[in-house]
């Protein structure tokens, strides 16, 4: 969410990069921020860039929250002014600055990564509560190591906050069956545009909650999120299929996503590569399983630049014998 923020111990002509310490102390007091107020040096280089890295602009400082007081605190000293943008920023993976703040402040999420993990248990089903700065791969570990479960959907790389993703959408290879991670979210706790920390869900301030999932940040930032959850798989069959033509990749993909749920795979997501061997786009990038006979130098001669590929997974409990992994639904035919 962008905000702003009086810069109000700054002279009209003052240039912000010269702000020394001094003037943060007081900025902190004022805001009465708990957290950390950081101007230059290592922090404010970082923040300065993104994953998508067409944008460069240095903040003024970042703001290291203890929690989402410190957020709203910020947000309510915007209203009083428009001179400083203020951004929300997880782990950076945005592509055109939309976590940047030219001048102004960038709250770093991941300092309130530890302020929420709670699993529960209700009768509809599982669910974790966690913080909208945690990382996903985080929450995984610690679902299925302490207690045997898993998010229902998610995204490839695992290395984005919670709150990150649910900003945007949060698409992977199980969103064909469970919707994109948006859909398995039943309660947030946001803080608003007016500097209110909001608990929100389908059924209370369901105007917020639908507006805060998928809403780029500009709604609210996500400070807790109720996330649905499922027992975690002890065997994962992986399977990758390659493709020379993009007609049979897209038909074999909307088959596959279009099975009964009994009778279909628990992943599925295609994908785009370079036919070469370019580290960075080509089959460096599509690791086969070691013992798979695939040779890239036996594709037909009519191959083109690109090639296509399905990436699947079957999910398997203990209960699940060696055989009926080895067997099971690989006898699946697409229909001609």
């Amino acid at each position: 969410m962008i905000a702003y923020i009086e810069p109000y111990f700054l002279d009209n002509d003052a240039d912000a990069a010269s702000v020394t310490g001094q003037s943060f102390d007081g900025v902190s007091e004022s805001l009465h921020i708990q957290g950390e107020i950081l101007c230059g040096g290592a922090a404010t280089d970082i923040a300065g860039k993104d994953f998508g890295g067409m944008n460069c602009v240095k903040p003024l400082a970042v703001v290291r929250p203890v929690g989402p007081e410190d957020i709203a605190g910020a947000v309510r000293a915007a209203l009083r002014s428009d001179k400083l943008t203020v951004a929300a920023r997880g782990n950076g993976h945005s592509i055109n600055g939309q976590a940047m703040a030219e001048g102004g402040l960038v709250v770093d999420m991941r300092s309130t990564a530890e302020n929420h993990f709670e699993v529960g248990f209700l009768p509809s089903g599982a669910f974790v509560d966690v913080s909208g700065g945690a990382l996903w791969e985080n929450v995984l570990k610690r679902c299925v190591s302490e207690y045997g479960l898993a998010p229902r959907s998610w995204t490839d790389y695992l290395g984005l906050t919670v709150g990150g993703t649910l900003s945007n959408a949060g698409v992977g290879g199980q969103a064909f069956r469970y919707g994109p991670q948006t859909s398995n979210v039943t309660e947030l706790d946001v803080v608003t545009g007016n500097g209110d920390v909001v608990t929100c869900s389908e059924v209370e301030n369901s105007e917020l909650f639908f507006s805060v999932l998928g809403g780029l940040g500009q709604f609210g930032i996500i400070t807790r999120a109720r996330v649905l959850l499922q027992p975690a798989p002890d065997v994962v069959r992986w399977i990758r299929i390659v493709y020379t033509e993009f007609d049979e990749f897209t038909r074999d993909a909307e088959w596959l996503v279009s099975q009964k749920v009994e009778s279909s795979f628990d992943y599925v997501e295609g994908f785009v590569f370079v036919n070469g061997d370019d580290p960075v786009n080509g089959w460096p990038t599509v690791p086969l399983h070691p013992d798979h006979d695939f040779d890239p130098t036996q594709l037909p001669q009519s191959s083109g630049s690109v090639l296509y590929c399905l990436e699947l997974a079957l999910h398997y409990r203990d209960s699940d014998s060696n055989s009926t992994v080895d067997k099971d639904r690989f006898e699946l035919s697409r229909p001609p």
